[in-house]
């Protein structure tokens, strides 16, 4: 009995070893960790009116979600 579970665990345990092996080399080989600097980068270079008109773009966005839910609840 002892010996089918440990058996068990012990295949479980080797194929999700496996499995998260392969996502990792899979991850590695399509660049998913190639450039980790380049949203810091980015937010370090930018221009205050590029900062500025995203903000505005943000500030527009959550008002025409909140538009949407007062014309949802109006109904």
């Amino acid at each position: 009995m002892i010996e089918d579970t440990l058996l068990m665990m012990l295949i479980v345990g080797l194929v999700v070893s496996f499995a998260i092996l392969g996502i990792f080399i899979w991850g590695a080989k399509s660049g998913q960790f190639d450039d980790g600097d380049k949203m810091m980068g980015g937010l370090l270079f930018d221009s205050t009116d590029d900062l500025n008109d995203a903000k505005k773009k943000e500030l527009k966005i959550e008002e025409a979600k909140k538009g949407q839910k007062k014309s949802k609840s109006d109904k």
